[in-house]
């Protein structure tokens, strides 16, 4: 009888003792969190130090896309097949140029149109590179391929414009070009045709290297609207012709 008291005594303190030991350990790990959310308030004021770095950031992004010339050259649907199917997604060519002989082409891809450009212009921004310009057009002719697009490009006098379409026109107005005259011969793709008006622009060389390269003066380079000329008078008056000397003096012995 003594036992089985025992054992009916040990069981009840069981559940007692359970009980009180999930209590304190509660406790102790209650002090545990309300010590993690004090700190994860700390976290979260260092949060904040980062949205203010990421709204200047997005600010500085801002500014830097409005100071650039962007242009959305193409938009294709494209897929990619998988297990389960076709996957689409939107490939978009875009052309970033700060009007003053810098541009670059990006491509970008993303399964909603506004990632893919925002994508595509990113990095056309990181691939931007300076071409030689003289003045409004470029210095000298030049001629590009890029796949099965080939592309010619021809320097042209101040007012003539940029006659050139699609790819080539958004590339070249992006980089500053105003006057030149273009041919494209080839893949009419606009993606081909947007690379290699590119390639044209990187083969160019400023007059002064042309001039270095030849062993010429630079004005011989220059196109011929740009060559420094002697300004001569409409009309020129004929100066009055003086006899020889011998002459005068012939005179002056038979007087």
């Amino acid at each position: 009888m003594v036992e089985k008291r025992d054992r009916e005594q040990g069981q009840g303190q069981g559940p007692e003792r359970g009980r009180s030991d999930r209590t304190r350990d509660r406790g102790e790990h209650g002090g545990e969190r309300d010590g993690e959310r004090s700190g994860g308030g700390g976290r979260g004021r260092g949060g904040g130090r980062g949205r203010g770095d990421r709204d200047r950031k997005s600010r500085r992004e801002d500014s830097e896309r409005e100071e650039y010339d962007e242009r959305v050259v193409d938009i294709t649907r494209v897929a990619k097949v998988i297990k389960g199917g076709r996957r689409f997604a939107f490939r978009t060519v875009v052309v970033v140029g700060d009007n003053k002989g810098r541009v670059g082409v990006g491509i970008g891809k993303a399964r909603g149109v506004p990632d893919s450009i925002r994508k595509g212009s990113e990095r056309a921004r990181k691939k931007m590179h300076r071409v030689a310009i003289s003045g409004s057009t470029i210095p000298h002719e030049v001629t590009a391929s890029y796949a099965g697009a080939k592309v010619f490009l021809k320097p042209a006098s101040p007012g003539t414009g940029v006659i050139a379409a699609g790819g080539v026109r958004a590339v070249l107005e992006a980089a500053g070009v105003s006057d030149v005259l273009t041919k494209s011969q080839g893949s009419p793709n606009l993606l081909n045709v947007a690379m290699a008006t590119l390639a044209a622009l990187a083969q160019l060389r400023s007059p002064e290297e042309l001039a270095q390269m030849r062993g010429k003066p630079v004005e011989s380079v220059r196109p011929f609207w740009e060559r420094k000329q002697k300004a001569r008078p409409l009309f020129e008056t004929a100066a009055p012709v003086e006899p020889p000397v011998e002459e005068q003096k012939e005179e002056d012995a038979h007087e």
